[in-house]
């Protein structure tokens, strides 16, 4: 395994296997924030207390037990191009604040791309699960077993009343972030979803765009994520966010049915436009092939287009993004040099698929 192939490969082992309800859940994801008692926050740390916790994690999880997450690999922040950790993000193995922001920061990454252990970040350890599919419980199963490991051989900052102690007061409590990404092209082109959002945020969750806070909503992907770590469980937290994945679920399933009865042509020919386009582009900006590509993914859910698997949509949802572009050409490009290569590459991808 190389810093190479967490590069190059667009496509990580969560986003190409198929898990519940796939074609609406593309993942699920669970983080845990963490920092050790004896040493300052990342915010206010020295280089040499920074270096000591790269040190400290990489040796209490480089021998773990856990078969199922394979060979792990530490990459040091400032070791990588400004590209390279551009890549990273877009993958979603590493967070837009450990991209530009973390002093000494790093990332433990599994095998299987479905572990990344962020160091130096705004705290400590933040240790990241993502499933395929509706698998909060999974993910977190998981997290918590590394979590535990890491445990036993280092003290964490935690306080008997109020929970783990991070630099952010929001995590304080659990630590957690529990998020899915889901893909709701059918209650955004029913006019639904602006409805739906506030009664989300009153059950204490929030939505985003797909790389979390800050982010645009792309090709009609939103996270799905809690807002509360203080006062309940980790498993109470999750129960709460299946609960309402759920009914999205079901809500996006019945806008869809809508969609075929009423308007079936007409969505009929908006997917195959999409497709029209992708297929015969020659410059293509990533807001509008992000749009097509989502209304193509539609067209092979509801069994339009029966010649593209879901999995060359998910690797082109990733592939053309601007660092794995640039990654792709071996440097920096300009921007109207992406949008003709980002053209070239889906029509290459699409016509494999043939």
């Amino acid at each position: 395994m190389s810093l190479e192939r967490f590069l190059n490969q667009a496509v990580s082992s969560w986003m190409s296997a198929e898990g519940p309800n796939s074609d609406i859940v593309l993942s699920s994801r669970i983080r845990l924030a963490r920092n050790f008692k004896d040493y300052k926050f990342p915010t206010v740390f020295t280089s040499e207390e920074g270096q000591k916790v790269i040190d400290a994690v990489y040796q209490s999880v480089s021998g773990h037990p856990f078969s199922s997450i394979g060979t792990l690999e530490l990459l040091v922040m400032d070791d990588l191009q400004p590209l390279q950790k551009r890549v990273l993000v877009e993958k979603h193995l590493i967070s837009p604040y450990l991209e530009k922001n973390a002093v000494l920061g790093a990332c433990i990454l599994s095998e299987n791309e479905e572990v990344s252990i962020m160091v130096n970040e705004e705290d400590h350890i933040r240790i990241q699960c993502l499933f395929p599919g509706l698998q909060i419980s999974e993910a977190l199963k998981v997290a918590n077993e590394i979590d535990d490991h890491i445990e036993k051989q280092v003290d964490y900052a935690y306080d008997e009343q109020i929970g783990y102690l991070t630099s952010c007061p929001t995590n304080v409590g659990t630590g957690m972030r529990a998020s899915v990404m889901m893909h709701l092209p059918g209650l955004v082109l029913t006019h639904q979803l602006n409805r739906i959002i506030p009664a989300i945020n009153q059950l204490g969750l929030v939505v985003r765009g797909i790389y979390g806070e800050g982010s645009e909503a792309l090709g009609n992907i939103f996270q799905i994520s809690n807002q509360i770590t203080l006062g309940k469980s980790e498993e109470d937290i999750v129960e709460d966010l299946q609960g309402v994945v759920a009914q999205l679920i079901s809500e996006e399933r019945s806008a869809r049915e809508a969609l075929a009865k009423t308007s079936n042509i007409q969505l009929e020919d908006k997917v195959f436009r999409s497709y029209g386009v992708l297929s015969n582009c020659r410059v293509i900006e990533s807001k509008e092939a992000a749009s097509c590509l989502s209304d193509v993914r539609l067209g092979i859910d509801m069994g339009f287009i029966k010649n593209i698997s879901k999995n060359i949509l998910n690797e082109l949802m990733i592939l053309t993004q601007p660092g794995f572009l640039q990654q792709y050409a071996g440097g920096p490009l300009r921007p109207d040099e992406r949008d003709i290569r980002r053209a070239s590459l889906i029509r290459e991808r699409l016509n494999m698929e043939h």
